[in-house]
């Protein structure tokens, strides 16, 4: 077995593991409330970087207006509790016709 194979198993087995984890420790483990509060304020601040990262930034640089023009629209549909198609499409939208304006 060559070391490709080995890390690739021994991932996927750790990765079991974990999946694994939350089943059995259900209801054994009481996690404080404080604790589940700065979970759940830490995901979203990883899901707003990875959101800022992903709108601003394209090869190390700055993506251009379009793009988080875009995605701002996209997330004003998304709080208005539009269906996920016209979020999509409204995003698209918008991107694409500051795009062909010359906004880049």
């Amino acid at each position: 077995m060559n070391a490709s194979v080995a890390v690739i198993l021994a991932l996927a087995l750790g990765t079991y593991a974990f999946r694994l984890v939350g089943p059995v420790l259900h209801g054994r483990v009481e996690i404080p409330a404080r604790a589940q509060e700065l979970a759940s304020a830490g995901a979203v601040v990883l899901l707003v970087a990875l959101l800022a990262t992903g709108a601003l930034t394209e090869s190390g640089g700055f993506a251009g207006w379009a793009r988080p023009a875009g995605v701002l629209a996209g997330g004003v549909l998304a709080w208005r509790r539009a269906p996920f198609v016209v979020v999509v499409l409204g995003a698209a939208a918008t991107t694409a016709l500051l795009r062909l304006a010359g906004a880049g």
